[in-house]
């Protein structure tokens, strides 16, 4: 036990790794905040310059860029409505409208409080119950994941304030943009039209910038003549009685964010989704409606996204399973060390587990700190004059749309979900699904085919395990118990 205690201050008590984890979440918390500058490509960057460190300084590094990164992406995301990262897609729903009130240094600084709470759930949970909860995401099958992405399609009809059919239409529009290109068992093309560019499908980042905010800026275009709202920055950090108040939330969407952050090939983005379904679900009196910038909504979204980082952690270092992209990239920084994640880790290394941890949790402190640096800078944004303001924005999604791949298609692609995605707010769509659909559609495809792959196209047999196994069953009673509810209320309005 003392052992274990000393690997994991081993990152607070030495000055190199401890600068280090300081640098990485600094730098990944602006990384994140610029839309198209993935986390993903900064630790994928990180291997190069780190492959012939100490594996404890390339982990510390690495460790503090996916914190500060994950939650980065809430700053543009409230600011702008530019989600920084997909796991901040749920964030801008509740953020942004907060800071067209006046409100975005109190939206940054509660978001910053409570991402710190979720990111300390879900380490700690990563330290706690790390071989229990692997072995349980290792019972999930194919089928189960197709299950939680039809579940997860569903519920973006809840971000749809108006309409669940508006919502689950733009979700079903972003699953069909998102099968486009290769197929990813067969390698055959779909929806390509013979077209070169299309053959990688079409990059959900810059859809995202797309339906965020070149989007974003064509609808404010309508409102020039709107006076500029003054931020109140004089109460930035929220009440301990707030904190108290929101506690029980965010610590059940936090386990709802380490759990998803479990599960293989998941991440934050899903986690916030579900986190908000929940919020909505359960908070019977909101502060605000529910997308008119609700305190509810934005602690469901960064408590789960955050503690998806420890979540995501758990396969990793257990199974030698990524959770995520980034931790995908970890896993190859780990190989190239010399390391082999997997269940011999906590026995063979146990001291790169606790290392691991605690590297985690000083970032998030780390994240607590710098995250509550510079909000008066950064809520002086909004206040820019629309002349300045939005060139510059065109010219960030511009950039950041061409820094992806270095490929003036995908600016072009950003430009036309911009256009799609201002007729659909035009006409009361929310565009948040549709990125979400991207995101959930490979999911969707693969999980699917696999299960079927797996009782060799028997449909009767498919169908036979649907309600068969446990967790499938659950996960089937959900996606009844969402359409049912769905159909009563209908019933309810039309009578």
């Amino acid at each position: 036990m003392n052992q274990s205690f000393e690997y994991f201050a081993m990152a607070w008590s030495n000055p190199d790794l401890f600068l280090l984890t300081a640098a990485g979440t600094f730098a990944g918390i602006y990384i994140g905040a610029i839309p198209g500058l993935s986390v993903t490509m900064a630790v994928s960057i990180l291997i190069s310059f780190t492959f012939s460190w100490e594996v404890n300084e390339a982990l510390a590094l690495m460790a503090g860029v996916f914190l500060g990164g994950v939650y980065g992406g809430s700053r543009t995301a409230i600011l702008l409505n530019i989600p920084g990262a997909p796991s901040a897609l749920v964030t801008a729903l509740d953020g942004y409208p907060l800071a067209r009130k006046g409100k975005a240094g109190q939206a940054i600084g509660l978001s910053t409080i409570m991402s710190f709470i979720g990111g300390l759930l879900g380490i700690s949970v990563l330290m706690v119950a790390a071989p229990i909860i692997s072995n349980f995401t290792l019972a999930f099958a194919p089928r189960d994941y197709f299950l939680l992405a039809v579940l997860g399609l569903l519920l973006v009809g809840s971000l749809a304030a108006d309409s669940f059919s508006k919502g689950v239409f733009c979700g079903a529009l972003g699953v069909l943009l998102a099968t486009v290109g290769l197929d990813p068992l067969t390698a055959e093309e779909r929806f390509t039209f013979d077209a070169l560019e299309l053959m990688n499908g079409i990059p959900y980042v810059a859809a995202m910038i797309g339906f965020f905010g070149f989007a974003e800026i064509l609808v404010q275009l309508e409102h020039l003549d709107v006076k500029q709202v003054r931020q109140e920055l004089d109460k930035i950090l929220p009440s301990l009685d707030k904190i108290k108040k929101h506690l029980p939330l965010s610590v059940r969407t936090s386990m709802i964010g380490v759990f998803v952050g479990a599960l293989p090939g998941t991440g934050g983005d899903i986690a916030s989704l579900l986190a908000y379904d929940h919020a909505k679900r359960s908070v019977k009196n909101p502060s605000v409606d529910f997308g008119d910038g609700a305190e509810e909504g934005l602690i469901a979204a960064e408590t789960a996204n955050n503690a998806a980082v420890g979540g995501a952690y758990i396969p990793m270092l257990t199974l030698g399973i990524p959770g995520d992209a980034v931790t995908a990239v970890i896993i190859g920084a780990l190989f190239i060390h010399g390391v082999q994640p997997g269940p011999l880790m906590l026995t063979e290394t146990p001291h790169l587990f606790w290392f691991s941890a605690g590297t985690l949790m000083l970032a998030n402190v780390f994240v607590l700190i710098f995250g509550l640096t510079g909000i008066g800078v950064l809520s002086k944004i909004v206040q820019c004059p629309k002349g300045i303001l939005f060139p510059l924005i065109f010219v960030l999604c511009i950039v950041g749309t061409y820094a992806i791949q270095n490929s003036l298609f995908d600016v072009y692609w950003m430009m036309g979900c911009g256009l799609l995605g201002y007729f659909l707010k035009r006409y009361g769509f929310q565009v948040a699904p549709i990125v979400l659909g991207l995101i959930l559609g490979p999911l969707m495809d693969v999980s699917f085919r696999r299960a079927a792959l797996t009782v060799q196209s028997d449909a009767s047999r498919l169908a036979w395990e649907f309600v068969s196994n446990p967790i499938t069953a659950v996960l089937t009673a959900a996606i009844v118990l969402v359409l049912l509810r769905r159909f009563i209320k209908l019933i309810q309005h039309r009578f």
